[in-house]
């Protein structure tokens, strides 16, 4: 039964992802079909250089027959219906065409390629913080629900309410006066010194730049995930199984992590997959900040020059990591908490 859950739940995740992808194609559906249409005219005018011997008359007529070729290619004589339906099938199969103005370190113009760069950059930066985030957050979580209202336990509370109210561009712009030119210890942003060093120094120079930007993120989210860690956990720690396994004389250490901590897992696993996945996509602002070249900078850079082509692949991309993390809290779920895999029954 848990199974068929899990099957009904990834084909739930597919119909959204592409009533999503549907819904993206019919909002940029102008834009895109202008777009499409001069790249058309781009294409042609470059094909036709090849072409020096022919008349006026004979090139004019080629220029029209190979823009005619490419407008059914791509479905833009049809109706609006038939091509928010193409271009939704192109999309679902990551052909994204070519960027408009924006350009890989290759100099490719492929939306791919573009992408490419990008998205693993992000993974890095974001994938590290929220394991670091999770983590340290637990434990600082743990820490302060053993002690309910004690020194620290009133202090994280303090300092995550301050946190959460802090301006994420406010707090990147003050490590970076502080950090990279009060106290010169890491460089103010960019991926890698110019020119970039190769080999182990390559890799030491890119952690460098990396220090900053993860430095500030997790001082953003440890806060707020200790103190729902401490929630959480508090809550469990008055259930009737905490209060039997104490009245046996349990240790109050295996307690609190054998039987409470594994009771709250499944919330909080879900707090980090589902900060993992929404942080693919990148945050606009601290990436902006830290010229970190990653997903969410592309994107602000795209909404910039109105480059749609890296509009409709970002956002695409970004429902897919969502949908995927939604599957894989069920599978996770199903692991952590039997109850579920009975579907429900105790």
């Amino acid at each position: 039964m848990y199974w068929k859950k899990v099957l009904r739940r990834v084909v739930y995740g597919i119909m959204m992802y592409i009533v999503m992808v549907l819904i993206y194609s019919t909002l940029f559906n102008s834009v895109a079909d202008r777009t499409m249409r001069s790249q058309i005219d781009e294409q042609v005018a470059q094909e036709v250089t090849r072409y020096r011997n022919l008349s006026e008359a004979q090139l004019t007529t080629l220029i029209a027959e190979r823009k005619a070729g490419k407008i059914r290619q791509y479905h833009l004589d049809e109706s609006l219906v038939s091509r928010i339906f193409w271009r939704s099938v192109r999309t679902l199969g990551f052909d994204f065409g070519n960027s408009t103005t924006i350009k890989a370190s290759t100099g490719s113009r492929s939306v791919i390629a573009i992408i490419g760069e990008a998205l693993p950059r992000t993974i890095v930066l974001f994938t590290t913080e929220v394991v670091l985030v999770t983590g340290l957050g637990i434990a600082m979580g743990l820490y302060a629900a053993r002690r309910p209202n004690g020194l620290f336990d009133r202090s994280n509370s303090m300092v995550t309410m301050i946190t959460n109210g802090l301006p994420s561009w406010w707090l990147a712009m003050l490590a970076i006066m502080v950090f990279a030119y009060a106290i010169p210890i890491f460089p103010s942003g960019g991926l890698h010194v110019n020119p970039a060093p190769t080999g182990l120094a390559g890799l030491v120079d890119y952690l460098w730049h990396l220090a900053l930007p993860l430095l500030t993120l997790v001082l953003l989210g440890i806060w707020g995930t200790a103190y729902l860690v401490r929630n959480i956990v508090l809550s469990n720690l008055q259930e009737d199984f905490v209060m039997a396994a104490r009245a046996r004389g349990i240790s109050e250490r295996k307690v609190l992590f054998g039987h409470t901590l594994r009771t709250s897992m499944p919330a909080i696993m879900t707090l980090a997959v589902l900060g993992l996945f929404s942080s693919i996509a990148g945050n606009i602002i601290v990436e902006g900040i830290f010229g970190w070249p990653g997903i969410g900078n592309l994107y602000f850079v795209a909404v910039q020059q109105n480059d749609v082509p890296i509009l409709m692949a970002t956002l695409s991309i970004e429902t897919l990591f969502t949908m995927v993390g939604f599957v894989i809290l069920d599978l996770i779920y199903g692991f952590l908490d039997p109850r579920i895999k009975l579907g429900g029954r105790s």
